[in-house]
């Protein structure tokens, strides 16, 4: 039997698992994290963050990092073949409102992603994994540096063509479409103002799209594959633009496709690993980002009985998004005339919930709009700060709307919130009517609606605290 070390092996330094890696680091847990790549990524390939992931980064005190290195999507410019252009949109911006700060989905080239998620995170590049095996004593991992490492848990977070999914012997259900592909490239150019995303439609489906990326001069450019050079394709729509530099490129194919089991004995998947998705509606990269922060403060309690419910919680979910996104990518290979659109509410994964699930325990017997499961919404306080302020930090808090009785004792790791009733925003937000207790888990989800203190005592025992 291996020797069981403590700490955690995270494989892949993607948004995945570098969001795990930031999770266990502030919860003071140890870990190593191990890339096999030489050097941190330099694409831009994932761009866009919808606004749960946004929710996310300010939970980990990283969203004023990336609002400055990001910005709103631009509006679509596209030039028809009759040389007509027409401007419209895919989803019209929103505004903020009390319950959600961040309305918008976010552009910021994943290589920043990664780099701004990898601040502070000790990656170790050019080590990938071997092989790996475990028993009752934890997880050993061979490194492909001929290092031996026995671990408690291991995050195989290493893409879709994973190394530990592959060594666990996992299936990966889904579909490959070899004649559905696409070029992404990452291009300098001029000619062309970057106040729009230009698109160049075709018979039968578009020729050439042109997306300013903010943060510089690079331009994410996509095609229909194509033995045309770069340079002469964009001059083909246009010639007075001039491709003056081609960075990252990448040939995406339609691979859609989804693990059978999120975890095994001590090792779990996450992100590219356990499911890869078309970028249409751009749920991939924030479902692994979720992934990873839905993880992460499992893996601190240690227990085994909170680890079983990341797999009953992600893969449905996962499950739910694979689906959005084919739906997308089959409208675009269709050419369908809203294939564009995304103003679909649930494509900024708001909505999503574990209502029903093992950590959702709803007790009221007329719960309100928002009930055990549901993402805990934003609201201002009375004293100037917002709801998000007192979540922030992977932390359980407690919220005690308008509760008179004697709050149950707390451990550290849950931190309590009075809120009386002249804070009607938040109880609007929430959707109390009457004086209730509100148990938000790690992750900033509601695990336990109640009015008895008992509830949540037996909820902190459910959850290892």
């Amino acid at each position: 039997m291996f020797t069981e070390s403590r700490f955690t092996v995270i494989v892949g330094a993607g948004p995945t698992g570098l969001t795990v890696a930031r999770q266990l680091q502030r919860l003071g847990v140890p870990f190593r994290i191990v890339e096999r790549s030489a050097r941190p990524f330099v694409g831009s390939r994932g761009k866009g963050l919808q606004p749960r992931t946004l929710e996310v980064l300010d939970d980990l005190g990283l969203i004023d990092r990336f609002r400055a290195a990001g910005d709103d999507y631009p509006e679509m410019l596209v030039h028809r073949p009759d040389g007509v252009t027409a401007a419209w949109r895919m989803d019209e911006l929103h505004d903020p409102t009390p319950e959600v700060p961040y309305p918008n989905m976010l552009m910021v080239p994943q290589w920043r992603t990664c780099e701004l998620l990898a601040e502070g995170v000790p990656v170790e590049f050019g080590v990938g994994v071997a092989a790996l095996e475990q028993d009752s004593g934890g997880v050993r991992v061979t490194l492909d540096t001929g290092e031996v490492v026995t671990a408690r848990y291991v995050v195989g977070a290493d893409g879709g063509r994973s190394t530990v999914r592959r060594a666990l012997g996992v299936d990966f259900l889904g579909s490959t479409h070899e004649d559905e592909q696409m070029l992404i490239a990452d291009v300098r150019l001029s000619g062309l103002d970057r106040s729009h995303w230009h698109v160049w439609p075709g018979e039968p489906a578009f020729r050439l799209g042109l997306c300013p990326l903010p943060g510089g001069d690079w331009w994410q450019l996509t095609a229909p594959p194509t033995d045309t050079p770069i340079e002469q394709l964009v001059a083909s729509v246009d010639p007075a633009i001039t491709i003056t530099e081609i960075g990252w490129t990448s040939q995406w194919r339609a691979n859609i496709r989804m693990a059978a089991r999120f975890r095994v004995g001590g090792v779990f998947l996450a992100g590219d690993a356990a499911h890869v998705h078309s970028p249409a509606g751009g749920q991939g990269l924030n479902t692994g980002i979720q992934d990873g922060y839905n993880l992460g403060w499992k893996l601190a309690t240690g227990d085994d009985a909170v680890l079983d419910t990341y797999e009953a919680e992600r893969l449905p979910v996962a499950a739910g998004v694979l689906g959005i996104s084919t739906d997308l990518h089959r409208r675009h290979v269709a050419n369908d005339t809203d294939a564009m659109r995304r103003d679909d509410p649930v494509l900024r994964q708001l909505t999503l919930s574990y209502r029903g699930g093992p950590l959702a325990a709803e007790h009221r017997a007329a719960p309100g709009l928002v009930q055990a499961g549901d993402r805990a919404p934003d609201a201002p306080l009375a004293d100037g700060r917002r709801v998000f302020d007192l979540l922030r930090g992977g932390h359980a808090t407690l919220l005690a709307f308008g509760f008179e009785g004697a709050l149950p004792a707390l451990p550290s790791s849950v931190h309590p919130h009075q809120l009386t009733s002249g804070e009607g925003a938040v109880w609007q937000s929430y959707d109390v009517h009457e004086p209730t207790l509100l148990l938000i888990r790690p992750d900033n989800y509601v695990g336990c609606a109640t009015t008895d203190p008992e509830d949540v005592v037996a909820y902190l025992k459910l959850l290892g605290l």
